[in-house]
């Protein structure tokens, strides 16, 4: 049987899962969603000789008691040689209970009770599997377009020699990223908001990145930056590290921030690492 990419989507009702597996399915993944997990060894045998290379398993908590065997399951699809990843989207109490009151769905552990205890039980239930999963993903301030960025961006067919690497830029005012691995601060560098013709523009606009990248200590952030991250990755590499996200914050996330994203993602590219562009998740606030 020749090995496959798996990836196991799981995590909280409300967290984002149906968007998640439109994702994959548009990156190319064979996607099954509530498929039991004790079928799981039978369905990779099935499609072991197949051409399919890529595939998406949906896993939560209509499984019910199948759940406590699910770390097992995928220990031995490990072991016999498929690539297999764990991704768990999970969102606050607070952004799960708006998710449902906005739907009017009724929470799946919870059909005759509040959507706050289905919650309650779903955690509990779900702790094991969140305990096992290579990356565990915040979407509580995800729009579904950012969602399906983030997921395509990890989960890309292009094949990869070290951890998926992501570049993202944020406002500090609309709070840290969670899904981070490494966060910068460049609020030490003059802001364009200040200037009268650059305030109303972006990073994305010549003229705003210009003024950023003009500056001295600008190229001299950089050239540290880039010099870390050579030094960082293959590092990361060597310990089984799959996914690794950069993200660089300013004040508002439209000037400083997306302008260093996006010219971190081209000296990376072009060092000849494989990444896709850069992600402003703040850019388009007000």
């Amino acid at each position: 049987m020749s090995g496959k990419r798996i990836v196991v989507l799981t995590g909280m009702s409300g967290g984002g899962k149906s968007t998640a597996v439109r994702a994959l399915e548009d990156a190319g993944y064979f996607c099954v969603d509530n498929l039991p997990v004790v079928l799981v060894p039978k369905l990779l045998e099935l499609v072991g000789q197949g051409p399919r290379e890529r595939i998406a398993l949906v896993m939560d908590a209509r499984e019910g008691t199948y759940l406590k065997d699910a770390p097992v399951v995928l220990d031995e699809a490990r072991r016999a040689g498929h690539e297999v990843s764990v991704l768990f989207l999970d969102a606050s109490d607070d952004a799960l209970l708006r998710r449902f009151s906005e739907t009017r769905r009724r929470h799946p552990l919870a059909p005759d009770s509040t959507a706050a205890e289905g919650i309650r039980k779903e955690r509990q239930l779900l702790r094991d599997l969140r305990e096992v999963a290579d990356q565990v993903v915040d979407t509580s301030g995800l729009t579904v377009h950012d969602l399906k960025r983030l997921v395509q961006g990890r989960y890309s067919p292009a094949e990869s020699h070290g951890p998926t690497l992501n570049v993202l830029s944020f406002g500090f005012r609309y709070g840290l990223p969670t899904q981070a691995d490494l966060v910068l601060d460049v609020r030490f560098l003059p802001n364009p908001y200040f200037v009268p013709e650059l305030k109303a523009l972006t990073g994305e606009d010549a003229r705003v990145s210009s003024w950023v990248l003009e500056r001295e200590e600008t190229q001299a952030f950089l050239e540290k930056l880039v010099d870390l991250c050579r030094f960082l990755f293959p590092r990361y590499q060597r310990e089984g590290k799959a996914y690794l996200t950069v993200a660089l914050g300013c004040t508002g996330g439209k000037h400083r921030s997306v302008t260093l994203a996006n010219e971190l993602t081209r000296r990376l590219a072009s060092d000849g690492m494989k990444l896709p562009p850069a992600w402003h998740r703040d850019i388009e606030k007000e």
